[in-house]
């Protein structure tokens, strides 16, 4: 089970290698990275949130609808945020200040995107209906994908 999970992020990763190839637009970048890895791994929820105006502004996603604001180090996604790093959450039930976006999610992962001058531009936030879902192998590949965006000029 672990190795054709890795396997598949392997070759997502070298999709989405190709998919940012050379695009600067970091919404057309944003778009076909959360559908190729929505697409790909069969998560309940995929998409980034940016960072604008002090605050994580809904991107593009797929999936049901979602909340559109999150406020610095609020919720998982905020938390990333402040804290500049990947956050696995295996029950979202037990995350203090959890923000509920949707009853059905159950676990989740957010890994932030850094400019190249190392700030925090957005985070990747992934849900799933499943109890304890994300595990270290997701959190290096996504960290992985990330970097990408990172390397493809996205500022």
């Amino acid at each position: 089970m672990l190795k054709m999970k890795k396997e598949k992020y392997r070759l997502l990763t070298e999709q989405i290698c190709a998919l940012v190839e050379g695009e600067t637009d970091c919404v057309a970048v944003m778009a076909n990275v959360c559908a190729a890895i929505h697409e790909t791994m069969g998560f309940w929820w995929t998409g980034f949130y940016r960072v604008k105006g002090g605050e994580l502004v809904l991107g593009p996603f797929q999936g049901p609808v979602a909340c559109m604001h999150i406020g610095y180090g609020k919720g998982v996604c905020g938390t990333a945020w402040k804290e500049q790093q990947t956050i696995i959450v295996p029950d979202v039930e037990q995350f203090p200040g959890h923000i509920a976006c949707s009853s059905l999610s159950r676990s989740e992962i957010v890994v932030p995107v850094f400019s190249k001058g190392g700030e925090v531009v957005a985070v990747l936030d992934i849900d799933s209906k499943e109890l304890a879902t994300f595990d270290d192998t997701d959190r290096q590949y996504l960290e992985e994908i990330c970097k990408l965006l990172t390397r493809s000029g996205w500022e």
